[in-house]
């Protein structure tokens, strides 16, 4: 598209709080005409993208197996899923630093250099704690990998196909979690637990080769002065760690009536507010705060906070609904949540092609409406449940994440200039995966506090007096008491999913009000197609 032209000028968007000059840039014909192929540099950053994301949800069926495997208890193993999520949340938002250092080549070819040799010490390790200490080094790799491919992704293609490049990264960041635990439900079921580690290796080897070949640095970043400021990354490493394990463990522990729970809660809040303010005055800060400057960037981590947490939350929720009420397997609970990322995968394209032919913000309100309504729809199912009953709904749900992802990233990250663009998508990314953790959390806890209040409502319905449990009392009292204690239990986990379910349903109702914060679209000189407008 700009072959043959000597020198290209590129006007960076204006925000409410700057304004960026135009940058001129020189380039030779010849380096121009080197520019590999957009097709291929998709393909390589989509490979190292869908196998960190999968990887964050593919343990999670195989959990059990890996406990009795290595000897340990459940408590234990779950570090296994907790560790490599710690590990991402500490370097997403040190992308855009990181690869101002190191440069975007270098830099993502180690980061795929490192979750591929960790994916190869998972699938060998013997002990638990050895498991735990290889699964951080793999997040540390693949929580570097979504952000840096997001930013590749938009600054390759053109502003007119952005809403394509966005949908192309969707396919990856929403199917990812739902393919997951069918991916590993299977492995665990025919073969064993760290095929689901090795099967990253050759896919690792080969996204490694082709980073070399196709991905470039980009001349528009400038190197961060100066080393590296141990006191930012320290503060943030705490503070983000400590979240991180309050979000993760705060269910298991009972929340604040644990020590460690509450210490680590102070410890995030004011290490993450020393944090901030630090990094607000720094000239030349380890994450740059200043993409917040943009209203649109910041309305859309708000509505990110939102998609985390249906997408991280939900996708939590269903699977135990399948076990726990619907007695499914891990296959079952795979192929029960593969039709909503078919669904997914089908209206990403839909939704990238709507990108500048549509006000982003009705793409935006219509998917976060579909969502909502097919959690509310999911809040009335109950222990006789099919899987055509599942189906539909989930099938809602898949199809509202490409039209809530796709405008919503390209929107939010419209108005950030490109020279910012890895920082911005580290931010981005964080905010969507705290936004699930919170999510987890919040559900997990409501889950079990509805359980035991309508387990406790409904025994105190269980009396003599109504006739029909006065017969079952009559023919065999011990046996009666014990389908009755069976029944109540069992409606009572019912009535605590179908609550979370239709909670979640309202929650993502009354957040549609803040699509309206983003910038609308409009039309460009010469009736080209809309693109998302700069505050």
């Amino acid at each position: 598209m700009w072959y043959g032209m000597t020198e290209v000028s590129v006007t960076l968007p204006r925000s409410d709080a700057f304004v960026q000059q135009p940058v001129t840039t020189s380039l030779a014909p010849k380096a121009m005409r080197a520019a590999p192929p957009v097709g291929l540099v998709t393909l390589t950053v989509m490979l190292g993208l869908i196998m960190a994301i999968i990887d964050t949800s593919i343990v999670n069926v195989a959990l059990t197996n890996m406990a009795g495997s290595l000897g340990s208890t459940i408590d234990e193993i779950s570090w296994v899923a907790t560790g490599y999520i710690l590990a991402n949340v500490i370097i997403m938002p040190l992308n855009g630093w990181l690869t101002a250092r190191f440069g975007r080549k270098n830099y993502y070819a180690a980061c795929l250099i490192l979750f591929t040799v960790a994916s190869l010490l998972c699938g060998t390790a013997q002990n638990v704690w050895v498991l735990v200490f290889y699964r951080v080094l793999q997040g540390l790799g693949g929580g570097a990998l979504q952000p840096t491919a997001q930013a590749i992704l938009f600054e390759s293609y053109p502003p007119e196909k952005r809403g394509n490049a966005m949908a192309i990264f969707g396919l990856g960041a929403m199917v990812g979690p739902a393919i997951g635990p069918t991916l590993g439900g299977f492995l665990v079921d025919n073969f064993s637990w760290p095929l689901i580690f090795l099967v990253n290796v050759p896919i690792g080897i080969v996204a490694i080769v082709m980073t070399f070949l196709f991905i470039r640095d980009q001349n528009y970043v400038e190197k961060p002065k100066g080393g590296l400021d141990w006191m930012a990354l320290s503060l943030m490493t705490v503070g983000l760690a400590s979240l991180q394990y309050v979000l993760e463990r705060g269910q298991h522990d009972d929340w604040f009536s644990s020590p460690t729970i509450a210490i680590l809660s102070a410890v995030s809040v004011s290490t993450l507010v020393i944090f901030v303010i630090r990094e607000i005055r720094d000239r030349t800060p380890l994450v740059d705060f200043r993409v917040f400057a943009s209203r649109s960037f910041t309305a859309g981590c708000v509505i990110g906070i939102v998609s985390g947490f249906g997408l991280y939350g939900l996708n939590l929720v269903l699977p135990l609904f399948f076990q726990n009420v619907l007695r499914f397997d891990a296959t079952q609970t795979g192929l029960a949540l593969l039709p909503g990322a078919v669904a997914t995968a089908l209206s990403m394209p839909i939704a990238g092609r709507l990108v500048g032919k549509l006000d982003p913000r009705i793409s935006i309100a219509a998917g976060i409406a579909m969502f909502g309504a097919s959690a509310f729809w999911m809040g009335g199912l109950d222990q006789n449940a099919g899987y055509w009953d599942i189906f539909w709904p989930r099938n809602l749900q898949g199809f509202a994440l490409g039209f809530l992802f796709v405008p919503l990233t390209t929107a939010a990250l419209a108005t950030v200039p490109l020279a910012r663009m890895a920082g911005a998508t580290g931010v981005y990314t964080l905010v969507r995966q705290l936004g699930g953790s919170l999510g987890i959390a919040i559900l997990e806890l409501l889950q079990i506090r509805q359980q035991d209040a309508a387990q406790s409502a409904l025994a105190g319905r269980v009396t003599g007096s109504n006739p029909a449990i006065h017969a079952m009392l009559q023919n065999n009292h011990v046996q009666a008491l014990q389908q009755l204690s069976a029944m109540v239990a069992q409606n009572a986990v019912v009535i605590s999913y179908d609550y979370v379910f239709r909670l979640s349903g309202i929650l993502f109702f009354l957040a549609i009000p803040t699509v309206f914060l983003l910038a609308g679209a409009r039309k460009a000189p010469g009736g080209a197609p809309a693109h998302v407008a700069v505050e």
